[in-house]
């Protein structure tokens, strides 16, 4: 088993929940009520996201997102 470690964006909505993406990689996202359901679900789309890319064969993307807070004024 090979231990892979991503960056995850968590978001918050309109409703109070959270949902998640990763940007290193590209449709894979998850949602939850809490942060802590969401980490939760998100690690699980993770692993079936790696799963799908190893039985086709594809290589597995390292994270490498330059994530950075802007600050402006309005």
């Amino acid at each position: 088993m090979t231990i892979h470690e991503y960056t995850a964006v968590i978001h918050s909505d309109v409703t109070g929940s959270y949902w998640a993406d990763v940007p290193a990689l590209p449709g894979c996202a998850s949602q939850g009520e809490t942060i802590s359901e969401t980490l939760e679900n998100i690690k699980g789309a993770i692993a079936d996201y790696l799963a799908v890319l190893r039985e086709d064969g594809d290589v597995i993307p390292e994270d490498a997102p330059i994530i950075r807070k802007v600050t402006v004024a309005v």
